[in-house]
């Protein structure tokens, strides 16, 4: 078996029953990753394996810092073993490190998982915030008006994505231009 499907058999065994919207989302942003994988060449696998598993850190087992990015990516070095740079997309998916500031969990973050950078990061924000709550393809203005409308005015997640939205949208513009490219 290998990396992408090891990931998403256990995202679908920690999301599929627990949070079934939640799975739906992964399985749209695991597809979307594949679709903008050959874009970082080596690292195709583990961005793929990262999308399938960015939100494991919901999983209600798992919900330890109540910061999924952090929650999840913990779980998946400490107890699924994954691949470092999977774990490090996942604490770091769609710009983590403003909500981890915002929450006091920026050392804990940056010092347990180094930052990636570059084209990897900016594609898992890219099949992220364009895809639906649903897994559903959208356009990154609308899911992050979604974000915003879930969560509400005052909300730590809301006020950390408004921050974030300028760099989030600039992801996704980065992906779409190099995409255009090839």
């Amino acid at each position: 078996m290998d990396q992408v499907e090891r990931a998403r058999d256990l995202t679908r065994s920690l999301l599929s029953e627990s949070i079934p919207r939640r799975w739906f989302h992964s399985q749209g942003v695991g597809l979307k990753a594949e679709t903008v994988a050959h874009l970082v060449g080596d690292d195709a696998s583990a961005l793929i394996s990262a999308a399938w598993l960015h939100d494991v850190g919901y999983a209600p087992n798992l919900v330890v810092t109540g910061m999924h990015q952090l929650d999840g990516a913990r779980y998946l070095r400490d107890v699924a073993q994954a691949d470092d740079l999977v774990c490090r997309l996942v604490a770091h998916h769609s710009c983590a490190f403003i909500e981890a500031r915002n929450r006091g969990l920026s050392d804990q973050l940056t010092q347990e998982f180094p930052p990636v950078g570059g084209l990897a990061a900016d594609a898992i924000t890219y099949a992220d915030m364009t895809t639906t709550p649903d897994g559903e393809p959208t356009e990154v203005e609308l899911r992050l008006a979604e974000i915003l409308a879930r969560y509400g005015d005052g909300d730590l997640v809301a006020e950390s994505i408004r921050e974030a939205s300028p760099l989030i949208i600039d992801s996704v513009r980065i992906v779409k231009a190099a995409l255009d490219r090839t």
